[in-house]
């Protein structure tokens, strides 16, 4: 997943998709910055929840660097820690590499973390979004210099939740992407497989051309349940999505 490119486009992303009346809380840990929205304050279990997950992140990436480098799928460690076998999972369903799905991966696992404890969370980690809420929420969908930046949203019904929508860019922030959309949001019930899905799809859209070919493609990853791609003033969709202006 690519992070909206400076603090600037951040605030104002963030201001957009976790306007529901809920707390709002930044956590940052190294490279993690998670926007937290909940019913109340879950600071502390959500910092113990990040810290122990880059810990088994960090420590299994010490020992097989290629796990962070790898643009392809790794092979499966049944002995890793539960983070990692769940990156080399959902990479290998989406056929990019593990670390494509991170974000994702961390944001799921500190929603897991927080468990019942909370009626309605939001977990926003560099535009990867974790959702487990008892209500309806409309997802603003970021898509930088796009004629339809800010002027799309999806829809996430109540019954639908646990979900995560994940975005990847090819012009917005500084995560590798083969791509060219503005936007590529994916919808699933993993948070995990949306972020790697949505690499793997927006890598596809090389121009306008490629639309189509991409969301078809998107499609076949099982577990993906909607896409939405932006490129420029052109928007694409397909599968299970509820737009919204």
């Amino acid at each position: 997943m690519n992070n909206p490119g400076d603090y600037h486009d951040r605030s104002v992303y963030r201001h957009n998709i976790l306007k529901n009346n809920l707390i709002l809380k930044n956590i940052t840990v190294k490279e993690t910055d998670l926007y937290i929205s909940s019913d109340i304050d879950i600071s502390e279990t959500a910092i113990k929840s990040v810290h122990r997950l880059r810990s088994s992140l960090e420590s299994y990436i010490k020992l097989n660097k290629e796990f962070a480098s790898s643009l392809i799928p790794v092979p499966y460690d049944e002995f890793a820690p539960e983070i990692v076998r769940e990156m080399m999972h959902v990479s290998r369903m989406a056929g990019v590499g593990p670390m494509a799905s991170v974000a994702g991966a961390i944001a799921e696992g500190v929603g897991r973390d927080i468990g019942s404890g909370v009626e309605n969370v939001i977990i926003e980690n560099g535009g990867d979004i974790y959702l487990n809420l008892k209500r309806d929420v409309t997802i603003g969908i970021f898509s930088g210099k796009s004629r339809l930046n800010e002027k799309i949203s999806i829809k996430v019904r109540k019954e639908e939740m646990p979900l995560g929508i994940c975005t990847s860019s090819g012009t917005v922030g500084h995560s590798m992407s083969f791509g060219v959309a503005d936007a590529c949001c994916v919808k699933s019930r993993s948070t995990a497989l949306a972020d790697a899905a949505a690499t793997a799809i927006g890598n596809l859209v090389k121009s306008k051309k490629d639309l189509r070919k991409a969301l078809e493609a998107g499609m076949q990853i099982d577990g993906v349940q909607g896409i939405l791609i932006i490129i420029d003033d052109q928007l694409g969709a397909m599968g299970n999505l509820e737009l919204a202006k």
